[in-house]
């Protein structure tokens, strides 16, 4: 199995930046699409953002376009969340998706086949 590692959150202020990382383990990373997502307390888990295989393509939810940015390294097995002007509404704990296939929409929690435990990210004001 694929096994994912998200890490880098933590508290912060609004305004503040932050950079997530996710290690995956494995020799395959390349053949995966690589995703983002977040759940807020009480809400539905939520697109980010996401990456293709080569990193040439590039996806965001429109909350987050211009703010966060992703990214990869295939040969560090790491995809990355650099994550700008951070508001109180990214308030979630954020998890790192991988998806062998693409099956529809990228943006689909369902599109993916292994995800990693999440990094909590908290935004005061």
């Amino acid at each position: 199995q694929v096994q994912l590692v998200e890490s880098g959150g933590g508290l912060v202020q609004t305004g503040d930046s932050l950079r997530l990382s996710c290690v995956a383990s494995g020799r395959t990373f390349s053949n995966y699409l690589m995703g983002w997502f977040r759940q807020a307390p009480g809400k539905e888990r939520e697109f980010v953002a996401a990456i293709s295989r080569s990193g040439g393509n590039s996806y965001y939810a429109d909350s987050v376009k211009g703010r966060f940015t992703i990214s990869r390294e295939n040969a560090k097995n790491t995809v990355y969340l650099q994550m700008n002007s951070l508001e109180r509404e990214d308030t979630a704990v954020y998890y790192c998706a991988a998806a062998l296939l693409i099956r529809g929409s990228t943006t689909n929690t369902r599109a993916y086949d292994y995800w990693g435990q999440g990094t909590q990210v908290t935004v005061s004001s």
